[in-house]
């Protein structure tokens, strides 16, 4: 194992998940790419005309730099992350869309040998209805998945 992606979100308990995915990769002499996918939020700054009797953003005072902002953000989350190692050979990745579908597209591209993400205590009903971003990745991945469980 050469490559460890490290997926974070903005959970506190991402330190934990991120911690640990580095001392395991550090510990196989492997590369680290510390990983935050975006949700896409880009239909928001779009400035459509009136649909459906609805009169769009324009007229609400909506800053239509919210997406450039958030990926700001993010990149500034995934810099900040990355000086609590120290580590100038560890890189960083932003990908936006789906959370699920931003590991596994960036896992490909990038050649991970192995994914390393937190499970998050789910209700069941959540778990049921909607499912978990750990499940479907498990549940698409060729990659191995390294999960480091995060208790409420």
């Amino acid at each position: 194992m050469k490559k460890v992606l490290i997926a974070l979100d903005y959970h506190p308990n991402s330190e934990i998940v991120a911690t640990a995915g580095y001392e395991l990769a550090k510990k196989m002499n492997a590369e680290v790419c510390l990983l935050h996918v975006l949700a896409d939020v880009s239909h928001y700054g779009v400035n459509y005309s009136n649909f459906l009797g609805y009169p769009g953003y324009q007229n609400m005072g909506f800053d239509l730099g919210v997406t450039t902002q958030l990926q700001e953000m993010a990149e500034d989350y995934l810099i900040t992350a990355k000086k609590q190692f120290d580590d100038d050979k560890v890189s960083t990745a932003l990908e936006i869309g789906d959370s699920y579908r931003g590991i596994l597209k960036y896992s490909e591209e990038w050649g991970a040998d192995l994914i390393v993400m937190g499970t998050h205590s789910h209700s069941t009903i959540e778990k049921v209805l909607v499912g978990t971003v750990a499940s479907k990745v498990l549940e698409k991945t060729n990659v191995p998945v390294y999960m480091i469980p995060i208790k409420k």
